[in-house]
């Protein structure tokens, strides 16, 4: 009899479950994709269907069905289980992890914030006060029923004093972060950290409970949160705090329900509140994630040895295009210039959907329908043409503008991992503004090397941060290792696959006569290594000829990219230069190296 694990993988091959998260594409025999696991331009991710597994050559990631499932999503063991399990439509059955301990402890909080879900909504039944603001808020029945909407009474240990009833500890429910020891009396009684609060349970992508937000419901405006709390002052939302089984960087509120349809519709809406998002999914806009009572990670994945991805690096995965959608009061904006500069240095496409004054997501579904939202969300704007078109309506000083343009958007440019992206918007503020290309260039190198005043000595590769010249270096020494691979590989077939010739000279071209000749002797070393990867990645060879040429383009592409950066900086040694004959030739030298650039991704739309 097949075992639970034989059974799913019986059931879902390892292509359809990597391509319900990521685009992927033939090649060979075997299939490719951008790894979600390390920020990448050129796919180094492939699955191989023969072998149920897949292999990144650009980070190391490897594994099957399951593995993938518990990096994508940050999930362990058990929870990868029951997400493949629903899926396949298998049974899932008692699972004895490795380590007791953790098992036993985790388990238990799974449990435990499972329990306390069931009562806030069957407390909720029983409040009419809540019923009465969460459907005045325009939610239906069966939307509360689906997100699980409920409600916290307004005592002390009621809850406490249900879990312990269930069979859970005091410990236990402290480590949930349900309850808490008074703060002057550390071995005090317990009491619940969440009263008087409609719930919004925060699920992690397996769909288990880990964490609440609650909103206060009776509030008098002084602060001070109904009879029992006469002392106590109160925030209008109060999230769980972090726990063995919720880290705030490692999920969304609404991801969970969410990542399916923003693979799907090629788009993530990022909002802010909890009813802005539960609105926006009834909506019909299910490609809707929160930020509240949660936090964006600003990196793509965890700390941890798993490298697990982060709330935004799974967005990152499943789709490059964001739209923001924050309040527009000061609050708002503050949020949400963290997740446009995280998803600007992730390379993402981050657009701003313009909202109503006083209006929140929320209210424009509920007030002026769906239609509205659409409208506000299809006008989303690239994040600089957003905050220029705002400069413009502004009525303030031209000093005044030209500062902002300094101070707001010109950070945003700075964080781009993309020279051509960098190029284009400063050209874009050029015509908008009137400010000379090399000026805004100048200033955005400034930020880039981390020092926002005058340079007295020209900027050089070494003043840029170690970490971004790290990346662009390893992103490139995978192209070059891989297409150094395939010509080892083919000078030892006889006949060669590809024209070996024209292939040897277009990679010396694109890395420099140098450089290549220097990286072929040291392959030597790793000659039969890497002939084994290329064998096994091209199995069926007739795509080996289109993928050695999209590598190629790949690498040229880093290699111009670097280029247009180097412009960037020398525009900074003309200042104070007599004449302007040096910026005109690295003005025209950027102009040709953009051309390049623009033929080579031209190429790929006529293949």
């Amino acid at each position: 009899m097949s075992t639970l694990v034989e059974q799913i993988k019986e059931k879902l091959s390892i292509t359809d479950v990597v391509s319900s998260y990521l685009k992927i594409e033939k090649a060979g025999g075997n299939y490719k994709a951008i790894c979600p696991f390390h920020n990448e331009k050129s796919p180094s991710f492939f699955i191989s269907p023969s072998r149920s597994s897949y292999y990144c050559f650009g980070c190391g990631a490897k594994g099957d069905i399951f593995s993938f499932v518990e990096q994508f999503e940050g999930l362990d063991f058990k929870g990868a289980l029951q997400v493949l399990a629903l899926r396949a439509g298998v049974t899932l059955e008692p699972y004895r992890g490795s380590d007791p301990k953790e098992r036993n402890e985790k388990d238990r909080l799974y449990e435990l914030m499972e329990c306390a879900t069931t009562f806030y909504q069957k407390q909720f039944q029983l409040c009419d006060d809540a019923k009465k603001y969460i459907e005045g808020r325009g939610v239906t029945k069966e939307t509360i029923e689906h997100f699980r909407i409920g409600y916290a009474p307004a005592e002390w240990r009621m809850l406490s004093d249900f879990l312990r009833a269930s069979g859970f500890t005091d410990k236990e429910i402290v480590l949930s972060g349900l309850a808490k020891h008074p703060d002057d009396k550390p071995n005090g009684e317990i009491y619940d950290r969440f009263r008087d609060r409609v719930m919004f349970p925060i699920g992690d992508s397996g769909a288990r409970i880990i964490a609440f937000s609650g909103r206060i419901l009776h509030d008098d405006g002084s602060g001070v949160q109904g009879k029992a709390y006469s002392t106590a002052s109160t925030a209008k939302y109060i999230n769980s705090p972090e726990t063995p089984i919720f880290k705030k960087g490692s999920v969304l509120y609404g991801l969970d329900k969410a990542k399916f349809e923003i693979r799907k519709r090629d788009l993530a809406i990022l909002v802010e509140g909890q009813m802005d998002l539960v609105l926006s999914h009834q909506a019909g806009f299910t490609n809707t994630v929160a930020s509240s009572g949660t936090a964006l990670g600003d990196s793509l994945t965890t700390d941890g040895d798993r490298g697990a991805l982060t709330s935004l690096g799974q967005v990152h995965a499943l789709s490059k295009n964001l739209t923001i959608a924050f309040d527009a009061d000061k609050a708002g904006m503050k949020a949400a210039g963290r997740a446009e500069r995280i998803g600007l240095t992730l390379g993402m496409n981050v657009k701003v959907a313009k909202l109503p004054t006083d209006l929140d997501p929320a209210d424009v579904i509920r007030l002026h329908g769906k239609e509205a939202w659409k409208k506000i969300i299809d006008g989303a704007q690239h994040i600089v043409l957003f905050y220029l078109s705002v400069l413009e309506e502004s009525k303030v000083s031209e000093h005044t503008r030209m500062r902002a343009i300094r101070d707001k958007i010109l950070p945003y440019i700075a964080v781009m991992p993309s020279a051509v992206e960098r190029v284009h918007f400063i050209r874009e503020i050029h015509l908008k503004t009137g400010i000379p290309e090399e000026a805004l260039a100048e200033d955005v190198v400034r930020l880039m090397v981390g020092n926002d005043t005058p340079q007295k000595k020209p900027v050089s590769a070494s003043n840029v941060p170690p970490q971004r010249l790290q990346e662009d270096n390893s992103r490139t020494t995978k192209i070059e290792d891989r297409l150094l691979g395939i010509l080892v590989w083919q000078e030892e077939c006889a006949p060669p696959l590809i024209d070996l010739e024209a292939f040897r000279k277009r990679l010396e071209d694109v890395m420099g006569s140098d450089q290549f000749k220097n990286a072929y002797v040291k392959l030597q070393d790793k000659k039969q290594e890497r002939i084994f990867e290329v064998e096994t990645l091209y199995d069926e060879p007739k795509r080996l000829k289109q993928d050695t040429e999209e590598l190629l383009d790949n690498l040229e592409e880093e290699m111009l990219g670097r280029k247009l950066e180097e412009l960037m900086r020398k525009m900074n040694d003309t200042e104070g230069s007599e004449g302007n004959t040096s910026l005109q030739e690295i003005l025209e030298e950027s102009q040709k190296v953009t051309n390049r650039l623009n033929t080579i991704k031209s190429s790929r739309f006529k293949n």
